[in-house]
């Protein structure tokens, strides 16, 4: 079996868009089409994320039939542990290589994520813009403890995937000179921490309730100098990107707490220094019984290469692993 992929970057944070030779999806439903995958086909999941073809670090992404009727393109996004619901800079990267590649006659893409519809638009530059699904405020203050630092207090925001957020000074962490090491520590401590004590629910889909991550911020707003946040997902997994569906979530909370107001533009730095900015549009439709609001996020993409990968039956490590 060969699988071909372009590979890209978004702020430092990967894409591997698999463009040919996955397996016919038989499934009617984008989350259908998910749930095939992680029954079926997870091997080639492993195989394409994990080394030796890939790493901890790597991200994916599967060009898949749409079955919004809207749609240009359908995604199912991946990484070193399963299926994500959304990923922005994946949806930069796929907006981008979708038009530059002529794929979707730009500058407007509207692609299906399992979260739901998302529209992008890509400038002359390759700037893109997108407007996310709608994004709020799951809890505020909630405690939970945690065997290092005792009783934590976070809150939980939903930007296309559930994260929780808590300043990095509030456990005694800098986001510019603590070792990496101790910020994946925390971010993956602190996750499962809310995991157990704050049960998530989504109030459309039940495939969507779930924590994907911890986020961490410098304790700004990003409206006169880039916040910086670094997110921990998917166990230890760094995102070098200052993460999409992260700055969607922010931007809800944001307006929640009344430090940003619909219209105003904030700007959110990672790890490697790239930046996306944010701004909450205006108000959606409340999903369940919270208020929501549609953040537009912005970045850049860059093309790195385009790869064929083998999966020979001989090889006992075609499957992937992980050290």
């Amino acid at each position: 079996m060969i699988l071909a992929t372009v590979e890209m970057h978004t702020g430092g944070e990967p894409t591997r868009i698999i463009v040919d030779g996955w397996p016919k999806l038989g499934a009617r439903t984008l989350l259908g089409k998910r749930r095939e995958c992680l029954e079926k086909h997870d091997h080639l999941r492993r195989g394409l994320m994990l080394e030796p073809r890939g790493h901890d670090g790597m991200y994916g992404a599967l060009l898949v039939e749409p079955d919004h009727p809207d749609a240009d393109l359908a995604v199912l996004f991946m990484h070193n542990e399963g299926y994500s619901t959304m990923c922005g800079h994946a949806t930069i990267a796929l907006a981008r290589w979708a038009v530059d590649s002529g794929l979707v006659k730009g500058p407007t893409v509207r692609l299906q994520c399992p979260c739901g519809l998302v529209v992008a638009n890509v400038d002359k530059h390759g700037w893109v813009r997108f407007e996310s699904v709608p994004s709020f405020v799951y809890a505020l203050d909630r405690v939970a403890p945690t065997a290092t630092w005792g009783p934590v207090t976070i809150d939980i925001a939903y930007g296309g995937a559930f994260y929780a957020f808590l300043s990095a000074d509030s456990i005694g962490l800098d986001l510019r000179t603590s070792p990496m090491r101790s910020i994946v520590d925390a971010g993956e401590e602190i996750a499962l921490a809310v995991a157990k004590a704050i049960p998530i629910e989504h109030p459309d889909e039940p495939d969507l309730a779930f924590l994907y991550g911890t986020i961490l911020t410098d304790g700004g707003d990003g409206k006169d100098t880039p916040s910086r946040n670094v997110c921990i997902f998917a166990g230890r997994q760094i995102d070098r990107s200052p993460t999409g569906s992260g700055v969607s979530a922010r931007m809800a909370l944001q307006v929640a707490r009344r430090e940003a107001k619909l219209g105003e533009a904030r700007k959110f730095e990672s790890c490697t220094g790239s930046i996306f900015t944010g701004a909450a549009l205006r108000e959606a439709a409340p999903v369940g019984p919270r208020k929501a609001v549609i953040v537009e996020v912005g970045g850049i993409a860059h093309v790195t290469g385009e790869a064929k990968f083998r999966f020979d039956n001989d090889d006992p490590l075609r499957e992937g692993f992980t050290l």
